[in-house]
């Protein structure tokens, strides 16, 4: 028994020696192998031994990479995201960010940290990996010399090979869908303008700030009928993109906003955004020179977006026979310095209006009768909006009003105003104005009231006055007449004047 047992610890000691003898020897060779071989043939050699290792394994691992060449990884945004939403409790870094302009703030994965996330029963394993690539290629800047150095950014995502087709044509497909509604839930609005003129070129034509506007349709003081209209046609739009495919129209709808100033089109474009979660790019058609310069930043705009060209009658000329007849009268303009009502249809419902899904345009104008019938037909203004002074429905507008600036639903002056306004032309803004002006309910509106009957009177007013000017135009000059009499009579021709 003894002599079993010496056996037993002999053999263990040879066989521990023997694994020490060859740790020591693996560690040796690769000491060597890291000082006097190669990165090339080291990364080789890896390579060979990790591909043998994998034959045997049953993991299959897709890598999604940031970019594909130039152009950003659809997919790979979305999984910034989706898998962002997924840490676990197990997951021990995190990646905190905030932009400036942004009003929340985002959680995401840290680098080489992995996130296990199941879908129909399979198990699928993220893991983000950032690679730091320095080139040896120098530039000089400031008379300073520096390297390029970039970062290689991907995903890897790991699964049982035999759930493959279940990962393309399912799983990724949810995660896009996934991410794009956690963008809009989180999503911080924007509103874009142009840069300067000199930046026409580049892709950085639009400069954005944060949209803060409060404009909802719930706080908008418009006719009820109207609005439910607006917000049904609205929904009805981004719900039906398979239906514009299905009849070959681009995925947009335009809408023109026209009435006096002050009826609330700036605040109804503002409650369109906030509703859709899209942004503004704002278009001064004013700053631009030829076609070109506005096809281009039409393309730099961005899907689930709002084009607002304001005040459309006066923003610019945009009727082909009044540049015409400019051209007559300076035959060396040159064409191409002017944005032309041709080139600008061809933008709104031409070929260049397919490069995007999910736009609105909206035109607003203080005249509607100004604009050159072409660009109000359906298919460019396919709804055309009026914003009115309040009439008939003022009664509505006014109680939303008075709730929402005095946190009153009901007082004693109401009745008063109500009617007050139904008698007199008064825009939602000038009622504001007023509704501002004291936080105290019966100081704001008794100076509401002064101010309605001072408006009645000096609408009176006018109305006396454009009346008195008509009959006056109406009635032919003393002189005028008997020089028409006179010219007559030389012409051996007598008659009598118009009375």
């Amino acid at each position: 028994m003894s002599s079993t047992t010496g056996s037993n610890i002999a053999m263990a000691k040879t066989i521990v020696s023997t694994i020490g003898t060859i740790a020591a020897t693996a560690m040796v060779a690769r000491s060597i192998a890291r000082d006097y071989v190669p990165p090339e043939i080291q990364n080789y050699f890896y390579l060979g031994l990790h591909n043998f290792f994998r034959r045997f394994s049953n993991q299959l691992t897709m890598v999604i990479n940031e970019y594909d060449g130039i152009v950003s990884n659809e997919i790979y945004d979305a999984a910034v995201v989706y898998v962002g939403s997924k840490v676990s409790p197990n997951t021990r870094r995190l990646k905190i960010t905030k932009p400036k302009q942004e009003n929340n703030i985002s959680l995401t994965m840290e680098r080489d940290e992995k996130v296990i996330d199941t879908f129909n029963g399979v198990e699928f394993k993220w893991t983000w990996v950032c690679q730091q690539m320095e080139q040896s290629n120098t530039y000089y800047y400031r008379n300073q010399t520096r390297s390029f150095r970039s970062e290689v950014k991907f995903f890897e995502l790991n699964f049982h090979k035999k759930h493959k087709q279940q990962a393309l044509n399912s799983y990724l497909l949810f995660v896009l869908k996934e991410a794009k509604n956690k963008k809009q839930e989180v999503k911080t609005l924007k509103i874009f303008t142009l840069h300067s003129e000199d930046h026409f070129s580049s892709s950085d034509s639009w400069q954005s700030v944060s949209l803060d506007h409060p404009a909802t349709f719930e706080t908008l003081a418009m006719d009820v009928d109207l609005k439910e209209t607006v917000m049904k046609d609205l929904e009805r739009f981004v719900a039906r993109k398979e239906k514009y495919k299905k009849v070959g129209k681009a995925w947009k709808r335009g809408y023109l906003l026209y009435g006096p100033p002050g009826t609330g089109k700036s605040s109804l474009i503002a409650a369109m955004a906030n509703y859709l979660k899209f942004d503004i790019y704002d278009l001064e058609l004013t700053d631009l020179r030829r076609n070109s310069e506005l096809r281009k930043l039409l393309i730099a705009t961005a899907n689930r977006s709002i084009l607002v060209v304001e005040d459309i009658d006066c923003n610019i000329e945009l009727q082909d026979r009044v540049s015409a007849k400019s051209e007559d009268k300076k035959p060396h303009r040159r064409e191409e310095n002017r944005v032309t009502l041709s080139g600008f249809l061809n933008f709104i419902d031409g070929l260049w209006s397919s490069c995007g899904d999910e736009r609105i345009i909206i035109f607003t104008t203080n005249h509607k009768e100004k604009l050159d019938p072409a660009l109000l037909r359906p298919g460019r203004m396919d709804m055309h909006i009026h914003m009115s002074p309040w009439s008939a429905t003022a009664p509505c507008g006014f109680r939303l009003l008075a709730g929402n600036y005095l946190g009153v639903e009901d007082h004693k002056l109401f009745r008063e105003i109500e009617e007050l306004i139904l008698t007199t032309e008064v825009t939602p803004a000038e009622v504001a104005e007023h509704l501002l002006k004291s936080d105290e309910p019966d100081v704001s509106l008794a100076g509401l009231i002064s101010f309605v009957h001072t408006k009645r009177k000096e609408n009176e007013k006018a109305e006396l006055e454009n009346a008195t000017d008509k009959v006056a135009e109406s009635v032919p000059e003393a002189g005028q007449d008997g020089e028409k009499h006179d010219q007559h009579k030389e012409n051996g021709e007598i008659q009598k004047p118009r009375v």
